[in-house]
């Protein structure tokens, strides 16, 4: 190991960061040249090699790991997670709030960036979708400007949703540099091992707290919980990921499997109806 750290100290960082992770996955359960923001996509499907080159573009730094895109001497004294202060006029979603909110409130926040190991944007970065209300406009020059950026070392940045429909490729409109990637529904070609974080697509009706501050209500899954799987959201009729959705009816059993699609997804979406559209339609809707 060089002079970012020893070798032990890798999965001591990998540890701590794991609970910023978990801190998003359950928001305490209880207790990333185009030009900015001006993604060629819109409503138009693209080609393969439209996509390759948007990706190759925003995840320049695919080979990074831990061990060369992390500086592991800014963690010699304790893992700390610092947040930027938001800048006036910044509108931050009720979801991002919560994370920023549940790592505030964690034993790992500082208020001093010299002392940081782990720096948490302001700018939210959640909803990279054009079409989106909660579209942030500017993040890469307002990320850039940051102090200590650094082509995004030591940066851990969030996302739950990512270019626009109909293809939804992985473009959030700006480049992640060297900083780790915390995102729903990744995609495998991009996501790189020991150092991306796959979260999950949690609602914005997620609870921010559920027990005492630091302590698990429950460790375990009830074993008289009445459901053991429940999905309710849009089927894609065509496009990126309907195979999947068009196949969840499958296992749906109306008991203890629950999964409610709509097909009312996109303006034209009644040119794709299939013959199961009015009864799941009819389901999701009660």
């Amino acid at each position: 190991m060089d002079e970012h750290g020893s070798e032990n100290t890798v999965p001591l960082i990998r540890q701590q960061i794991g609970f910023v992770n978990l801190a998003v996955k359950y928001l305490t359960c209880v207790g990333l040249s185009m030009q900015e923001d001006s993604p060629q996509l819109h409503h138009q499907h693209t080609s393969p090699h439209e996509r390759r080159a948007i990706r190759d573009n925003i995840y320049k730094n695919k080979r990074c790991r831990m061990e060369t895109c992390f500086d592991f001497s800014r963690c010699q004294s304790g893992f700390r997670v610092y947040i930027y202060p938001p800048q006036r006029g910044d509108e931050i979603s009720e979801t991002y709030q919560k994370i920023l909110s549940s790592i505030r409130e964690s034993r790992f926040h500082t208020t001093d960036p010299s002392r940081a190991c782990l720096f948490i944007l302001a700018v939210d970065t959640l909803d990279r979708d054009q079409l989106s209300t909660l579209y942030v406009q500017n993040v890469r020059s307002r990320i850039h400007s940051l102090p200590t950026w650094n082509d995004g070392r030591n940066h851990l940045i969030f996302n739950l949703y990512s270019g626009t429909w109909p293809d939804y490729t992985e473009d959030l409109g700006f480049e992640v540099g060297q900083s780790m990637l915390a995102k729903a529904s990744a995609d495998v070609v991009n996501f790189r091992p020991n150092f991306d974080i796959s979260i999950p697509l949690f609602s914005k009706d997620h609870p921010l707290k559920g027990g005492p501050t630091g302590y698990l209500a429950v460790n375990d899954a009830s074993p008289s919980r009445k459901y053991q799987l429940v999905f309710k959201g849009k089927r894609y009729l065509t496009g990126i990921g309907s195979e999947t959705r068009n196949a969840l009816y499958h296992i749906h059993n109306g008991e203890d499997v629950i999964l409610l699609t709509t097909c009312k997804h996109g303006k034209d979406w009644e040119k794709h109806k299939d013959s199961r559209c009015d009864r799941d339609n009819e389901d999701y809707s009660k």
